[in-house]
């Protein structure tokens, strides 16, 4: 009598246990896949597939001047995205950091930007970390590189002022972070 008796209350709570994990892993699944949804925003362009993987998509801000050096900066803000190739064979390919005209407009703040001269950028790609002056890149060209067939690379840009900047809570600058493919083709918005 006490045998069958504890037989199905093993059952029940066995049958309630599962189906408490069973909830419990559908939630995170739905959390994890509405916040990363939320996070990513996907360009293409005819080769390539690139993912931004903040809620800014391709563009970069830089609020205020504050002078760091670069051991700060280099943990300052990241903007992360991942570069795909779709084709079988390799593709050749420029990371570029351009004003965001659009931006700029929008703000009305032709006349409060920050100064190249004291912005720095760096590009991190794996173990890679290059630090950039912006006023010394050669058509705004981060880097320029290939990517293998079927390939994926994941790059962090990251932007600060350099310690000769002088503090200033007006000035600030937009700007895009755009891959060019070797026939001019810039990735756009899905």
């Amino acid at each position: 009598m006490y045998k069958n008796y504890y037989k199905k209350l093993i059952i029940k709570n066995v049958i309630i246990i599962a189906l408490i994990l069973l909830f419990a892993v559908f939630a995170t699944y739905k959390i994890y896949y509405k916040f990363r949804k939320e996070r990513t925003v996907d360009y293409n362009s005819s080769s390539l597939e690139i993912t931004f993987h903040e809620k800014s998509g391709d563009q970069v801000s830089l609020t205020k001047v504050i002078p760091v050096t670069d051991a700060v900066g280099l943990s300052s803000k990241s903007y992360t995205f991942t570069v795909k190739n779709n084709l079988t064979i390799p593709v050749n390919y420029k990371i570029k950091l351009v004003e965001d005209v659009e931006a700029i407009t929008d703000d009305n703040c032709g006349e409060k930007q920050i100064p190249k001269e004291v912005i720095k950028v760096s590009l991190k790609d794996g173990k890679n970390n290059k630090i950039y002056g912006l006023n010394t890149l050669e058509d705004n060209t981060l880097k320029t590189t290939k990517i293998k067939a079927l390939g994926e690379k994941d790059y962090t840009v990251r932007i600060w002022t350099n310690n000769d900047a002088t503090a200033s809570e007006d000035l600030h600058y937009h700007g895009k972070i755009q891959i060019v493919e070797e026939n001019s083709d810039i990735a756009k918005a899905k």
